[in-house]
């Protein structure tokens, strides 16, 4: 079994490349940081015996995001899993105080990345006549939240794209799902604030909130339902979380 996995340095990605590993799967992980990935491959080899590919590219470009996959070797083309983890939330304002730039960032890497990517590994996975594409949507993509415009309009896009997919890929037995997770205290919220540490500690101070490894179990657990079970679409929150914005704090 062969799993392809975006946004695979850090947080979630990580993770989700860590538990497959530790079941036996082979990966594809992709990502802007040759660095980390380079560093992964050789621990996740190391560990777990399985094979690694790695892919350093800019999911925001398509000719990078064509030229990774459609070079592939014929046997790193049967990707049985898609995990469309990479996506990003700059900055945090109204929408009359927006910056254009941290809009084009999200919309070109949490939509039109994801779009690129499936575009071109559906098609392989339409070939293989088998395939299970798991989209990590986000609590923004169900509900709205005070100076969130931008990026919550770019989860609620995965959101209905989960949908589209599942009728457009049905007639060739592709699974497709979607989890959204709640708070998870990950890098989000550095790349949300440019680096501000301090301003990014303040978001899960006094919090309880879930771990990237929280979300990778649920991704391998929905991956490994028997072939005639699909999971639609799956919300994770911490127990401290109720909506997207209302949380018990100590």
């Amino acid at each position: 079994m062969l799993v392809f996995i975006t946004g695979a340095t850090s947080g979630i990605g990580k993770s989700t490349a860590e538990i497959f590993a530790k079941n036996g799967y082979d990966l594809i992980i992709t990502g802007r940081r040759q660095d980390r990935l380079t560093a992964l491959k050789e621990i996740l080899e190391s560990t777990y015996k399985i094979q690694v590919l790695d892919l350093c590219f800019d999911i925001r470009r398509l000719n990078e995001v064509e030229q990774a996959i459609l070079s592939l070797s014929a046997a790193h083309k049967k990707i049985d899993i898609l995990v469309n983890n990479a996506g990003l939330a700059a900055g945090l304002s109204t929408i009359q105080d927006g910056n254009l730039l941290h809009w084009e960032q999200m919309i070109d890497t949490n939509i039109k990345g994801l779009l690129y990517t499936t575009k071109f590994i559906s098609n392989l996975m339409i070939e293989n006549k088998k395939g299970h594409i798991i989209n990590i949507g986000s609590i923004a993509g169900k509900e709205v939240y005070a100076n969130g415009n931008v990026y919550c309009a770019t989860k609620h896009a995965v959101d209905a794209l989960n949908k589209a997919m599942r009728i457009d890929l049905l007639p060739h037995q592709i699974k497709v799902t979607a989890i959204n997770p709640g708070m998870v205290e990950t890098e989000f919220s550095i790349v949300r604030f440019e680096g501000d540490e301090d301003r990014a500690k303040k978001v899960y101070a006094g919090l309880h909130p879930l771990h990237p490894n929280d979300v990778a179990e649920t991704i391998y657990w929905v991956a490994s339902r028997p072939a005639h079970v699909n999971i639609n679409d799956l919300v994770i929150m911490p127990s401290i979380q109720a909506s997207a914005t209302n949380v018990i704090r100590k």
